[in-house]
């Protein structure tokens, strides 16, 4: 955990430190309210920490392989993961898995994992088979399959509408596409610097 400060010289103090994971943490992420971070590890867990304690909460165990991405919903009520076993898990704050999407899911590592901020979310993934897919929370079915990027992904984000996404990765062109989720539809790209896009985030005001 960091203090950030106003200085040019010096962005951040160090404030704690969370110890737990058996391996590399692969993704962290904080709650909207501020109490929580949600981490993700090659050590197959996730972890729910209390950031006022800096101590774990809860322990998500249900994963075969390195978890790459974790979420959190807009509500923090809900949490989603990606991971080297191709898979996306839905679970609740408890740490009790309730759905494991595979139908229809990625034929390769799932690298990152998103909740839309509207009313009625959707979760974005993208993963080493080069596509982003679409899911309805509701059910957890796919929704739509966006095909474009020629190389793998690393990441994906949602606008703050919830009406597109942008992604990510190895592309040999370095490319960034942005889709409307609610359809199959390239609307814009661009270009990262090589040789590829490691992360991406949308402003606040999309």
């Amino acid at each position: 955990m960091w203090k950030l400060t106003r200085d040019e010289t010096n962005y951040g103090l160090p404030l704690r430190c969370l110890r737990g994971h058996g391996h590399f943490v692969s993704d962290v992420v904080m709650s909207s309210d501020g109490q929580f971070a949600l981490s993700g590890s090659w050590d197959k867990t996730l972890r729910l920490w209390d950031l006022g304690a800096g101590t774990t909460t809860r322990l998500f165990d249900n994963h075969d392989k390195d978890v790459l991405s974790v979420a959190f919903s807009a509500d923090n009520r809900q949490i989603v993961s990606g991971s080297r076993d191709k898979s996306i898990k839905l679970w609740n704050t408890l740490g009790v898995c309730k759905y494991t999407i595979q139908d229809e899911g990625h034929s390769d590592w799932v690298s990152c994992v998103r909740f839309s901020n509207t009313a009625n979310p959707i979760i974005v993934s993208c993963g080493w088979d080069k596509h982003v897919k679409v899911w309805n929370l509701t059910n957890c079915k796919l929704k739509t399959n966006h095909i474009g990027h020629t190389g793998y992904l690393n990441t994906v984000t949602v606008s703050p509408d919830g009406s597109l996404c942008a992604s990510g990765g190895k592309d040999l062109e370095g490319k960034i596409v942005v889709d409307e989720l609610r359809q199959e539809v390239i609307s814009a790209s661009s270009k990262a610097q090589a040789p590829q896009c490691i992360s991406l985030a949308w402003s606040s005001d999309g």
